[in-house]
């Protein structure tokens, strides 16, 4: 009896130290996001970001993202209604972080396509379509190349041509080398107005979000 009271015991001095170490942890991470968001201000917005809002809006919020992520793919559409329901009072900047093989030949569709003004309607079409060309966390250009023949969205011969741009690649660089001044290692990464989110996921998005919209309007 005693032997198993000691066991218990054990358990829950395992179990309490556990905790503790989780919560500093996390503790940790928060105060390292927030302090590298503090100090590299200049890092959240370049002058190539595309933007979708109102420019002049009192909430920005900035995402990196990759467009073969499926998480990335899941809050599209919660950015996109935020933006309908607030379209005078919240500021999207998007930035590249292609993390996944191929994910870059995506990224370069993107820009390619930004110059017949149709890259919101591409990263619609492509997170639309996710599931046929991102194989097993694999982006496939050459699969969703098939998928915008039959949309008819773009003119493909200019769109190739526009792909191999040089800029483009400079483009990523710039985006990367910004998401890691950031901490933003994992996509998708958000920040409202220059904050970090406490935690990742949808509710912790939405309170920092309408935290800001109440702090400004």
């Amino acid at each position: 009896m005693k032997k198993n009271h000691i066991i218990i015991v054990t358990l829950l001095i395992l179990v309490t130290i556990f905790a503790l170490a989780t919560y500093f942890y996390s503790a940790k991470q928060v105060e390292t996001k927030n302090q590298l968001a503090a100090q590299n201000t200049s890092a959240f917005i370049a002058e190539h970001s595309p933007r979708k809002g109102n420019p002049h809006a009192k909430v920005t919020i900035v995402e990196f993202f990759d467009p073969a992520c499926e998480t990335c793919k899941d809050f599209h559409p919660i950015v996109k209604d935020l933006l309908k329901k607030y379209p005078a009072k919240i500021n999207l900047v998007i930035r590249y972080a292609p993390f996944h093989q191929g994910s870059d030949q995506m990224v370069a569709i993107l820009e390619a396509s930004r110059k017949q003004d149709k890259l919101w309607d591409t990263l619609d079409l492509m997170f639309d379509t996710q599931a046929s060309w991102a194989i097993r966390h694999q982006a496939r250009p050459d699969l969703f190349w098939k998928i915008l023949q039959k949309a008819n969205l773009l003119d493909l011969a200019r769109l190739q041509q526009d792909m191999n741009d040089p800029a483009i690649a400079k483009v990523i660089q710039k985006d990367l080398a910004d998401g890691q001044a950031l901490g933003a290692n994992k996509t998708p990464t958000f920040f409202v107005n220059g904050k970090p989110l406490p935690r990742f996921g949808y509710q912790p998005f939405m309170d920092l979000v309408n935290q800001e919209l109440t702090a400004n309007y």
